[in-house]
């Protein structure tokens, strides 16, 4: 008989998959001139950002599922405010990739996003620079390079998009540790999108105003409810499956999940839309780069063993290493202004933001992933 707790498990892993990979091949669906035919990514942005907003407008103030936390107008203009306008920016830019470039292609620019988090964070001064792990970047960043160079339809336009939109995400990741996990307040998910999803809304409009207004009003498009209410709805539940599969399992079991998911997606892009064949180079520079994240992965791993203490019993040392993963998973939602309920998870702790995990395609979560990419929290602190 089947544990009903390992079932949960991967149950809740599989809902993930299936959510995350399902966003992005909608938002595509949505967004392309090929299909759908509503090219205007700053309004299907705006859309995701006021649902998710006005749901959890709904559970704080209706029908009080979670208390709102004790948010002052300084920690609001000097915290919410600049991290939102950073999230903004990299979902704007994410999604317009969408319009120029192949789901497949854009997924392997996504292995991009640890350099970037690193130089944000060395930068900002939250991290320093190691030999090793600049040479694990510099070889996740050759592999990015080959498969760009392989890719049959490159588009200089849209990969710009997509890496600025990586590079924003960098930066809000930097943002939250710097700002929001220092000054101790703790979002869990539902917090997080009542008050980071209406200042991103705000954000957004402005480009929308000068960029998307006029081209909807000249194009005519019809609106379809239930394809922007469905899409909402899925971005908004791929947040809480994030916050579900998090609670059971630990951050290597996630990172595992994020590298079949992104493999998935690949492969099932190539098949939803054909115009997107990737080629042998693609996977030979995809696979280098994996490479590098892999060995990334490890040497925090490796980093963390060395911090515990030789004379820690077995027992002890099992128990430090069951505490130590559930903290790491849960700092990856944390990272994003996510759950904080594990008292084993110190918001101050000072973690690396270089080593932060979240999903790039949940609205709030975003955008930016529990994947390879190498940014699950590893904590080098005992918990």
């Amino acid at each position: 008989m089947i544990n009903k707790s390992l079932f949960l498990t991967y149950l809740y892993l599989l809902i993930y998959i299936l959510l995350s990979s399902g966003v992005i091949l909608y938002n595509k669906w949505v967004l392309s001139p090929k299909y759908f035919n509503f090219p205007f990514p700053i309004t299907l942005t705006m859309i995701h950002m006021g649902f998710s907003g006005a749901v959890s407008f709904l559970l704080v103030r209706v029908f009080k599922v979670v208390a709102p936390v004790k948010m002052t107008f300084e920690i609001y203009a000097t915290c919410v405010v600049p991290i939102s306008a950073f999230f903004a920016s990299s979902l704007w830019f994410g999604n317009t990739a969408y319009l120029h470039i192949s789901v497949a292609f854009i997924q392997m620019l996504k292995a991009l996003m640890p350099v970037a988090t690193l130089i944000m964070a060395v930068l900002c001064g939250t991290d320093k620079l190691r030999w090793d792990v600049f040479l694990n970047m510099l070889l996740v960043s050759v592999g990015v390079v080959i498969s760009s160079y392989g890719e049959i339809h490159f588009n200089i336009v849209g990969t710009l998009y997509q890496v600025t939109g990586i590079f924003a995400e960098a930066l809000r990741l930097v943002l939250t540790q710097v700002l929001l996990q220092k000054k101790g307040l703790n979002l869990n998910p539902i917090t997080s999108l009542y008050y980071i999803a209406p200042c991103s809304f705000a954000f957004l409009f402005v480009p929308w105003y000068f960029l998307e207004k006029t081209g909807m009003e000249v194009s005519q498009i019809q609106f379809n409810f239930w394809i922007f209410f469905s899409n909402a709805v899925c971005a908004l539940a791929l947040n809480f499956s994030i916050f579900l599969v998090i609670g059971r399992t630990g951050a290597v079991t996630i990172r595992v999940a994020g590298v079949l998911k992104d493999w998935i997606l690949i492969a099932l892009s190539t098949v939803i839309f054909p115009e997107s064949a990737i080629t042998g180079l693609n996977i030979i520079g995809y696979a280098i780069a994996l490479c590098g994240v892999v060995m990334y992965n490890y040497i925090k791993v490796k980093d963390v063993k060395a911090s515990q203490t030789p004379a820690d019993s077995i027992p002890e040392r099992m128990t430090k290493d069951w505490r130590l993963e559930k903290k790491s998973s849960n700092n990856i939602y944390a990272a994003a202004g996510g759950d904080n309920n594990n008292d084993d998870f110190d918001t101050s702790s000072g973690g690396k933001v270089s080593d932060m995990n979240v999903d790039e395609e949940v609205p709030l979560m975003a955008s930016s992933r529990l994947s390879h990419i190498g940014r699950s929290q590893l904590s080098s602190r005992d918990a």
